[in-house]
């Protein structure tokens, strides 16, 4: 059942963002901005918290979950290291993502040729 309130969750999550895209000249780069800081945003509402408990994955991949983990790190940091802790815990709190977006960055550039359309 975890598994079907993900799956809801997390497309529910997407479907604005594929209809801002499909019927508005918004770009990508900026659609994907507001869907980041809008999780840093709910979270900072504590709004979001509610939703990773009951959905998970479903909440935490896709992009409102990067914001989601922003904010937790910047919470966390500030509340074990003071005011340093701004500028450290969003990068602590997104290391394992930022790291696996970097390595299959490397594995697809071995394997893959980019070519013009």
């Amino acid at each position: 059942m975890n598994y079907l309130y993900a799956f809801f969750i997390g497309g529910i999550l997407c479907v604005p963002a594929q209809i801002l895209l499909d019927k508005t000249k918004i770009t990508n780069a900026r659609i994907l901005t507001g869907y980041v800081v809008a999780g840093v945003f709910l979270s900072a509402l504590t709004i979001y918290t509610p939703i990773v408990n009951f959905a998970s994955a479903g909440a935490t991949v896709p992009l409102t979950g990067f914001g989601y983990a922003l904010a937790n790190g910047v919470r966390d940091a500030v509340d074990n290291d003071g005011l340093i802790g701004v500028l450290t815990g969003g990068l602590s709190g997104t290391a394992a993502g930022i790291t696996a977006a970097m390595c299959f960055a490397l594995v697809f550039t071995l394997f893959f040729k980019s070519r013009q359309k």
